[in-house]
């Protein structure tokens, strides 16, 4: 029995790519019990290394369907009939069109809520176009704002696929979750990475009215222009990130890099950024990123070593608070965030696909024939 706080959630995942998946992936982490429909052709042969680095996959039991083979959507009807949520990243029109869309889910289940999560939304003239991350945060505004001034540089597909879109989808269904409960009437929440992607530059947009923040890349105090928020380079070729943008936070990177008192321009003085950004670079390339590390360690400097993800899950801070765990010899984050109560259960490794298609069909009522008929039409692996 789980214990994390979404122990009594019920999650049907229409198995998909990046922000679909990584919803379920956080859903299941907390408790929610998550069946993965597997696509059947996927569910053949030794799949035991390549499903163990699935990491969106852990914790989700699965099941393999062949969506296009009769009786596959009656069955993925009555998957949703007992489910809470149901998550799904394809294109818009697709599971409508596959006899699985919102109007025959909510036919079979009432409160159910249905996540969808596209690139440019169910809506609008580029809802059908195909895209990936980096389109989406260029049309938002998001990519234009990332990188030095020469040009725009992708930051990983974080912005999009997974803050702007999955993690967007797992809040939007569980807020139409507790109006379900609450009322007993499902929706649909369209989850677009463009839209989510643009919601995560809020505060930017404010800044920019304010009239403190310039359309121009490394232009600004958090872009990399500002010579106390930015990267270092160290005399191993390594870096320290340093963010002392308060005054205080300020004085105390000064004094770490035994400045104080030395004749430098004022931290508010934007155009001798550029000089006091090479006085700092002077400091730091005499040291190594360690030294330097050990050095603000004690300190309210605001400054830390760049890690790469092989060293982070060893940083003693991380190690304590145990935000990386090691599954079946695969490091990984752990599930995040904490609770003091409803504490989610340790994570599992990720499910094979199709490993729990009988027990979920049995689960469901399914006789040992109706199974064996599903499989003969080639409609569940």
């Amino acid at each position: 029995m789980t214990t994390g706080p979404l122990a009594d959630v019920h999650v049907i995942e229409l198995a998909g790519l990046g922000p679909a998946p990584f919803c379920g992936m956080v859903l299941a982490d907390l408790g929610a019990d998550v069946i993965r429909v597997d696509r059947a052709d996927e569910v053949s042969g030794d799949h035991t290394t390549r499903t163990r680095y699935d990491l969106h996959n852990r914790g989700k039991r699965s099941i393999g369907v062949n969506l296009k083979k009769s009786g596959a959507n009656e069955l993925i009807l009555d998957l949703v009939g007992d489910a809470d949520i149901l998550i799904e990243g394809f294109r818009p029109g697709v599971t409508e069109r596959l006899g699985i869309g919102p109007a025959e889910c909510l036919a079979r289940n009432t409160s159910l809520v249905l996540g969808r999560v596209t690139g440019w939304g169910q809506t609008g003239p580029l809802a059908a176009r195909a895209g990936h991350d980096i389109d989406y945060i260029a049309l938002s505004g998001a990519l234009a704002a990332v990188g030095p001034s020469e040009r725009p540089i992708p930051p990983l597909n974080l912005v999009g696929d997974f803050g702007g879109g999955g993690m967007l989808l797992a809040i939007g269904v569980l807020a139409a979750l507790v109006n379900a409960r609450a009322s007993g009437v499902g929706q649909v929440v369209d989850a677009a990475m463009v839209d989510g992607s643009a919601l995560l530059m809020a505060s930017h947009h404010g800044f920019m009215a304010e009239g403190w923040w310039t359309p121009d890349r490394e232009a600004n105090l958090l872009d990399g222009a500002s010579p106390f928020y930015t990267t270092y380079e160290t005399s191993d070729g390594e870096h320290m990130a340093v963010g002392a943008i308060e005054p205080q936070f300020y004085a105390a990177l000064l004094e770490g890099l035994e400045l104080n008192g030395a004749n430098i321009p004022d931290q508010s003085d934007r155009e001798s950024w550029p000089t006091l950004r090479e006085v700092f670079a002077s400091k730091f390339v005499g040291r190594t990123r360690d030294e330097w590390a050990d050095r603000f360690a004690e300190t309210d400097a605001c400054v830390a070593p760049v890690l790469s993800m092989e060293e982070a899950p060893k940083h003693p801070h991380n190690v304590a608070r145990g935000s990386f765990v090691e599954v079946e010899g695969v490091v990984q984050p752990s599930s995040a965030p904490r609770f003091s109560l409803t504490v989610p259960d340790d994570l599992s490794e990720p499910s094979v696909p199709g490993a729990d298609t009988d027990s979920i069909l049995a689960q469901l009522g399914y006789s040992s024939s109706q199974i064996g008929m599903l499989r003969r039409t080639g409609a569940v692996a």
